[in-house]
């Protein structure tokens, strides 16, 4: 009998040591590449960058190439917020890069081919990385470096299965209408894949244990888990309650939403058209509050972040050495989902979030998303809600708190503080505006659309998936 995808994803996030990988093997692995990594990441002045100016009318910091990315300036109106017109410097990508992880049955259980990759942001160094994690300037090799490995596997995808292949947006608040093609591809049992240095074959029972690691699994791994065609185990089983509930039957299973899916995509449409947000590119020369030094571009408050340089030594990477502009959050995040049970089916509270940098105005985001330091100068009242009850929530109803960072490639030791806590429905008695409980399973039906659900909702989604092991 010929195992579905559902149940062959249900045995690889039930195995934690497979023929082909042990994990206390793999962690020794990546232990000792970690060590022997010789990169090295030096803060510049902008000046010291190669190829890269800022331009004489605008202002805009661009490569000579006019490829990659450009720091530019937006201006924005918000009525509503607690801040309702800013302008600030972003990341402007236009091109859309491929981030992919190659998938492959081993003695029946799916295995995912991880890269141990440096970014230049990164705080430790290597973390682990999709089999492909390129823009399209690098695989199409603008930088005139090596090839991208295994980018082929993705750009010609007729002889494999898609898995999945959506494009996906990234923060909104640091990049401009940035958008990935999120993609996971199958090949054949007996399809002979050459084992490259670097690269490791895991099965998701392993991710799931190393996502509960601080600051291993990439931004970018995170976001393509997240995009599984299925949960590796049905929700009500990978996410049981604390208390003294009982497993639902298997009539009532996942059934029971306590929205419609239609109610759900009609109350994103309203908003989406009802919300008004006003984004204007403009020269990064009229970002107003914004001051440019010989190390940094700056807000004059000190808050938010700033925009800075680094020199980068590289090895294992297509490009050894380059120089580059990066954004620098001052401080770190909080993401967390509040998760609670109708019925005995996990929902989490999400909001639909509007960020400067969104296509389609606004994103479902976790219950917080937040840098508490960007709000100590505002009123008591614009203090995010429920911000109090995830980071003071007493530790038994904490299901999953993690440090991660966030891309490596464009930010520089950018933090989220990734938590999961358990409540009851009633302790939200009536959702804010801007706020729904949804089915997990609803969740994970919209990651299979494009900009629906953000980047770091898409985390905490993968986050979810591992509160099964």
């Amino acid at each position: 009998m010929v195992s579905t995808l559902q149940e062959r994803l249900i045995r690889s996030a039930a195995t934690v040591d497979s023929s082909v990988t042990l994990l206390a093997d793999f962690q020794r692995w990546f232990r000792e590449r970690a060590d022997a990594d010789e990169s090295r990441i030096e803060i510049i002045p902008f000046e010291a960058m190669r190829g890269w100016d800022f331009a004489p009318d605008t202002h805009n910091l661009v490569h000579e190439t006019g490829r990659f990315f450009s720091v530019e300036g937006i201006r924005v109106r918000m009525p509503g917020a607690p801040v309702a017109e800013w302008s600030q410097p972003i990341l402007h990508q236009p091109e859309i890069g491929i981030l992919g992880i190659l998938v492959k049955d081993f003695d029946g259980v799916p295995h995912f081919l991880m890269q141990a990759k440096m970014e230049p942001g990164n705080h430790g160094g290597l973390q682990l990385s999709p089999t492909v994690q390129a823009t399209r300037s690098n695989y199409t090799r603008v930088h005139k470096g090596r090839a991208v490995p295994y980018v082929e596997y993705f750009q010609r995808t007729e002889r494999h299965r898609v898995l999945a292949d959506v494009r996906q947006s990234e923060q909104g608040s640091w990049f401009f209408r940035k958008r990935n093609r999120n993609m996971l591809v199958e090949v054949a049992p007996d399809e002979d894949v050459e084992m490259r240095d670097g690269f490791r074959w895991l099965t998701l029972g392993q991710l799931h244990h190393l996502l509960a690691v601080e600051d291993l699994v990439n931004m970018d791994a995170r976001s393509v888990l997240a995009c599984l065609p299925h949960s590796p185990l049905d929700p009500v089983e990978a996410v049981p309650a604390i208390g003294p509930h009982q497993t639902a039957g298997p009539e009532r299973r996942g059934r029971h939403t306590l929205h419609r899916d239609a109610d759900i995509l009609s109350w994103i449409t309203g908003l989406r058209t009802e919300r008004e947000v006003f984004t204007e590119r403009i020269p990064l020369r009229k970002a107003t509050g914004w001051h440019r030094g010989a190390h940094r571009i700056s807000h004059e408050s000190g808050r938010f972040f700033s925009v800075m340089a680094v020199d980068v030594t590289a090895g294992g990477r297509e490009v050894g050495g380059w120089t580059q502009p990066m954004i620098e959050p001052h401080g770190p995040g909080v993401a967390a989902f509040l998760l609670a049970h109708a019925d005995r089916v996990p929902h989490v509270l999400v909001q639909a979030r509007a960020e400067p940098g969104y296509t389609d105005v606004v994103e479902l985001a976790p219950t917080v998303q937040c840098t508490p330091r960007n709000y100590t100068h505002l009123p008591e009242g614009a203090t995010p809600p429920f911000l109090r009850e995830v980071v003071e929530a007493p530790a038994e109803r904490v299901r999953f708190d993690t440090v991660l960072s966030e891309e490596g490639g464009r930010f520089f030791h950018a933090f989220n503080r990734y938590l999961v806590v358990e409540t009851e429905m009633s302790a939200v008695p009536e959702e804010p505006p801007h706020y729904r409980w949804m089915a997990v399973r609803q969740l994970l039906d919209l990651i299979r659309h494009s900009h629906y659900v953000n980047v770091e909702a898409r985390t905490l989604i993968a986050c979810l998936h591992s509160l099964a092991v």
